[in-house]
């Protein structure tokens, strides 16, 4: 117990130094904080780029599926602008229900496709050379970056990515799998994103990451999945998704609206804080430790 109690701490001090490390070189030729830099700026190709393995393998490493989640900002006015980041990309063009068949190349798989869509949700998967394309269209609609999340999870050990906070208990009105609208009566808690991921033996470096979102109560009795909107993908170190809004949502009352709707629109920008916004999410994933 204590050997595996030694493994997880040097896991952290491991993911601590990274940190130290992207926080100091975001801040070398900065003349302010790093969230007045454009966000085109502050992600670079190589923030991207799977880890390099060190040149002595630890058997005593934590084996862990690592991933980074950039959470930015556009005005609500130039949402037309993530039109030409699905093109790009191949969401919608392999988009296709059902579980992942090893015969099937095509990526991004969901619980329900016609649900995913009907909720307003849009996503698309890329590959690492493809980065610089979709960042010139960020830099065009005027994106920011708000936050930056890293994740270390060991296989098939689900971690949340915090969406919304319910300060109390609300409906929040979503599209089932049956096309219905429903309402699911939540809070106080967290809006989030759960996210888990496996190996695919006997590759190495491919992985399968799950999403699904989730409504987390503060008091600890429970969750609730919302189930329709979940996917996955098989990824590689350097892959990644995009997740936005297929349209701009004034509101925060359905999931759509939580999850892309910024509780203070536009508090990130020089604009007048009242500015709308929308929110989109890059999830990469950036090294598959064996």
């Amino acid at each position: 117990m204590r050997r595996f109690f030694q493994l997880v701490a040097r896991a952290w001090r491991a993911c601590f130094v990274v940190a130290l490390i992207c926080t100091t070189a975001a801040s070398i030729g900065c003349n302010g904080a790093e969230k007045d830099k454009p966000f085109w700026q502050q992600v670079k190709i190589n923030d991207l780029a799977p880890s390099r393995k060190p040149g002595r393998s630890n058997k005593q490493s934590l084996k862990t599926i690592n991933f980074s989640v950039y959470i930015f900002e556009i005005p609500a006015e130039n949402i037309t602008a993530l039109n030409d980041i699905w093109q790009m990309l191949d969401g919608s063009h392999f988009a296709k229900e059902g579980k992942m068949g090893s015969l099937d190349t095509k990526p991004l798989r969901f619980n329900n496709h016609s649900a995913f869509t009907a909720n307003f949700f849009s996503i698309g998967f890329g590959r690492l050379q493809m980065w610089n394309n979709v960042a010139d269209l960020l830099r065009n609609a005027g994106g920011k970056k708000i936050e930056t999340i890293l994740l270390l999870l060991p296989d098939d050990q689900p971690q949340n990515i915090t969406i919304a906070k319910l300060d109390h208990k609300q409906s929040v009105f979503y599209i089932s799998s049956a096309g219905s609208t429903e309402d699911a009566d939540v809070g106080p808690g967290v809006i989030a994103l759960q996210i888990k991921a496996e190996r695919i033996p006997p590759q190495k470096a491919v992985c399968k990451m799950n999403a699904v979102p989730v409504c987390l109560s503060y008091a600890k009795t429970g969750e609730f999945p919302f189930d329709p909107l979940g996917f996955s993908v098989e990824m590689n170190p350097g892959d990644f998704v995009f997740i936005g809004p297929e349209k701009y949502i004034s509101h925060q009352i359905t999931l759509a609206g939580l999850f892309f709707t910024p509780p203070q629109s536009g508090a990130g920008f020089s604009s007048p804080a009242d500015q709308p916004a929308v929110r989109c999410y890059l999830i990469v994933c950036t090294a598959i430790s064996n």
